[in-house]
């Protein structure tokens, strides 16, 4: 059990709500206006300092914490508790101005300078020293203030940077992981292009070359930069512990965020928090959206937190659409329905200035006149209707696996047969059938137990390590379904190809060998018709495969590759894998996908939804979500209480567009 998570839910009584809170930036006289408007819209946590450096310490070691006291105290009079950041991810000018080693320097050589935030080397030491200090200083003060629930470590850790301390960080790291030079060496597989090192000092950060680098190298870059940032969260966090050891300790997330592998993040930290902003302008961000949420679920194993999120436009798309009447009320509510035990917003209000001054925020430049406000208050005071749901999980029997290795080296080592993969594209191709038909899925990485799985879909993990080999081995042959994509299993965690032939790691899996890789040529596409007559078209990828013990569930019947095998079905052991030689279109692969679950005898969340329902169960409590603007929908449901509208159903449920059901079924 997560006891700290559990008494800062009973501290708040169910789900918290509120956001990113920066009085520094407001008048005095507006501080009591905003404590009463929070109280109005039910807001009962909000998250201070994160940006404040420069407001908490103007000048090297003075501390100026009277206006943060002050703040304090009024939000805990009024009810209100508190998520206290550390402000280190936006060092005031001093720092960057009076020691400029501390600025991070880019992959092409330029500083990254003041004036944006993350403007710091994560293996800096004086930037280190100076966020303990600010850190310390703050833990000292706070630890044991009646507001405190939550401390709150950095902002959306992400820098990377290429200085001479970053080379010297970036060696230490590879003497802990390789022990020699001899294996690092072949690690790199430097006898190419005669690339060996003979001292350790000759290794520097992987910067833009002139034309191509070391694949290896690049990988090994990406998995320092991710534990460096790391052991600057780890740094903090162990401050504010030594001073009081009963609160959670988080920082937040950001969706798809390459520079961060988060399931070694997640076992550092209390509890995972996320920070999302799906483009209101696509009609189908909802689906990244939930794979996002599914993620973070998944990460710990447990309910998490939405740390951040838009009341309505944001600031950073080229078009900044609103979220249109309803669209942030059902965002927040699959958000919940995926676990998170939170509702928060950046920020409470709009600033007056600054880059972000036209991002939406839940009390708005209109003020209390505006819709957006209208909604935030009528959300904030629906919520305390769920309490009883926060910190419940649900069950899923399907798994896909989404691995920060697999992603890295899929997408940065260049030098594949295509260059243009993207990773989180592919992996949320795969997920839209299963969300889209009501099945639960949680997300493993390599080093996840699959026991608790009847299927698990791998979508092209072109790097796989041998523990995942392996265990995807031991899965299928003791009776699992394996739905494995294209270009998968081929190198190892080095970025070797695996011997003998293709892919190396899933041939026994599969029941074939691939001699080659074709990738389609411009819009190419590839007709091919299953067993039972069924024609279909892929695009973008064709493999040469050489069955062996596998079967053909379609073959190509055009082209170059015309007769030869596109999907196969293999039996191993008690266990089947279905293998996708090619980027099946969308309808092709969900009944390929969705045919292979239904098969392995898993049921979905409920039966015959539209596919712009949403099914999510948690414990006891059924999440019936319409993303339609316009189709009713009409869902066969268990018999239990509407918990926002207090209705009795069973049977049958009507869901109004863009509604939203909360079914505490009774058993």
């Amino acid at each position: 059990m997560n006891e700290r998570m559990a008494a800062f839910r009973a501290r708040l009584g169910g789900f918290a709500f509120g956001g990113d809170y920066n009085p520094e930036q407001w008048d005095r006289r507006v501080w009591d206006e905003d404590v009463a408007l929070m109280r109005r819209a039910g807001v009962n946590l909000v998250t201070l300092g994160v940006f404040a450096w420069a407001s908490l310490e103007p000048e090297p070691g003075r501390f100026t914490f009277e206006w943060l006291d002050e703040a304090m105290d009024l939000l805990h009079a009024n009810g209100i508790s508190v998520d206290l950041a550390t402000p280190t991810a936006a060092p005031p000018v001093w720092l960057s101005h009076g020691h400029p080693e501390v600025l991070p320097v880019m992959a092409d050589g330029e500083t990254f300078g003041f004036g944006n935030r993350l403007h710091f080397d994560p293996v800096s030491p004086r930037y280190r020293h100076h966020a303990a200090q600010i850190t310390g200083a703050l833990a000292q003060r706070y630890s044991h203030h009646p507001a405190l629930a939550m401390w709150h470590i950095g902002n959306e850790y992400g820098p990377t940077a290429y200085t001479p301390q970053s080379a010297v960080a970036f060696r230490d790291w590879l003497r802990r992981r390789y022990g020699d030079l001899s294996a690092l060496n072949d690690a790199w597989y430097t006898r190419f292009w005669g690339q060996r090192y003979t001292a350790w000092e000759q290794i520097d950060p992987p910067a833009v070359p002139r034309t191509w680098s070391n694949p290896a190298r690049r990988l090994d870059f990406k998995r320092f930069v991710s534990d460096a940032l790391l052991e600057c969260f780890v740094l903090e966090r162990d401050i504010v512990r030594s001073y009081r050891d009963d609160i959670p300790v988080v920082t937040n997330f950001m969706r798809f965020y390459q520079h961060a592998d988060y399931w070694k993040w997640a076992r550092a930290e209390d509890a995972v928090a996320l920070d999302i902003y799906p483009d209101p302008g696509d009609d189908d961000a909802h689906v990244a959206a939930a794979l996002n949420f599914d993620l973070m679920r998944s990460l710990r194993g447990e309910s998490w937190l939405l740390m951040e999120q838009a009341a309505s436009a944001v600031s950073q798309w080229r078009v900044n659409n609103v979220k249109r009447p309803g669209r942030m009320r059902l965002g927040s509510y699959q958000a919940i329905a995926h676990g998170a035990d939170s509702v928060l917003f950046f920020q409470w209000r709009a600033s007056r200035g600054g880059h972000e001054r036209f991002h939406s925020a839940m009390l708005p430049h209109s003020g209390t006149a505006s819709r957006t406000w209208s909604e935030v208050e009528a959300l904030g005071n629906e919520l305390p209707l769920l309490g009883a749901a926060a910190g419940t999980s649900g069950t899923a029997h399907v798994a896909l696996l989404f691995d920060w290795d697999a992603w890295w080296g899929l997408e940065l080592t260049y030098g594949l047969p295509r260059n243009d993969f993207d990773y989180t594209r592919l992996a949320t191709e795969h997920y839209r059938p299963l969300l889209q038909a009501q099945y639960a899925v949680d997300l493993v990485s390599f080093d996840s137990s699959l026991a608790a799985y009847t299927v698990v879909v791998v979508p092209n993990a072109y790097l796989v390590s041998d523990r995942c080999a392996e265990a995807l081995a031991r899965f299928v042959e003791d009776g699992g379904t394996l739905v494995c994509s294209y270009f998968s299993g081929v190198v190892d965690p080095a970025n070797q190809v695996r011997q003998p032939a293709y892919p190396g790691a899933f041939r026994r899996l599969i029941g074939a060998y691939i001699d080659e890789y074709w990738p389609a040529r411009g819009d190419e596409t590839f007709e091919l018709t299953f067993a039972d007559g069924t024609v279909a078209a892929s695009d973008w990828w064709q493999e040469s495969i050489h069955p062996e013990t596998a079967t053909v569930l379609a073959r190509y019947t055009g082209g170059f590759l015309a007769g030869r095998p596109a999907i196969l079905d293999h039996r191993l052991g008690a266990g089947r894998v279905v293998y996708l030689g090619t980027r099946l279109e969308q309808t092709a692969l969900r009944d390929t996908l969705l045919g292979a679950v239904r098969d392995a005898g898993v049921a979905p969340v409920v039966d015959g939804a539209p596919a712009h329902v949403e099914a999510v169960r948690r414990g006891e409590f059924l999440f019936l979500l319409n993303h339609s603007d316009s189709d009713a929908a009409e869902v066969r449901v268990p018999a239990g209480v509407d918990l926002l509208t207090g209705e009795r159903v069973g049977g049958s449920a009507v869901l109004a567009p863009l509604a939203v059901r909360v079914i505490e079924e009774i058993r």
